[in-house]
């Protein structure tokens, strides 16, 4: 059994893909506005928001429970509207040796498909895959379509 995976997932939303990019690579702290049954707080500890590099905290809920986690930008490119946040510690590395999301927004009609990508590396084999993580990012992006739509 493999212990390094990748799960996939497609949402489409009503909001466009630049407005949803811009909130995940620019603000990421707004997700805490949006969605805040979810996310309690988005800390800087270095660097700016909206630059690569930097290191956020996160406050969150998941699957009931309060959690943390510490990520870094890994990467914000703005052509192809995409941006990895890598978790380098907190209640994920509990489960999996690595763990990064890749979230990237494309244009669709007038609004977008935001495609995200769960790339981890369990810490043995009776570790779960990350199915709830999964739903938790959907539930995120559908939260941060309904506070856009609203703006």
């Amino acid at each position: 059994m493999a212990l390094s995976g990748k799960m996939e997932v497609d949402v489409e939303i009503k909001t466009s893909a630049d407005k949803f990019h811009d909130v995940m690579g620019g603000r990421p702290h707004h997700m805490t506005i949006a969605s805040p049954q979810n996310i309690q707080t988005c800390d800087l500890h270095e660097g700016e928001f909206g630059k690569k590099g930097s290191v956020l905290y996160w406050n969150y809920v998941h699957d009931g429970k309060a959690k943390v986690a510490k990520e870094v930008v890994e990467d914000i490119d703005d052509v192809n509207m995409s941006t990895t946040f890598k978790v380098i510690e907190g209640d994920l590395l509990k489960e999996y040796k690595s763990f990064k999301f890749v979230v990237q927004a494309t244009p669709k009609g007038k609004g977008s498909i935001v495609h995200w990508t769960l790339v981890y590396e369990k810490l043995n084999a009776n570790i779960p895959e990350p199915t709830s993580m999964l739903e938790f990012a959907v539930d995120v992006t559908k939260d941060i379509d309904a506070h856009l739509a609203q703006a």
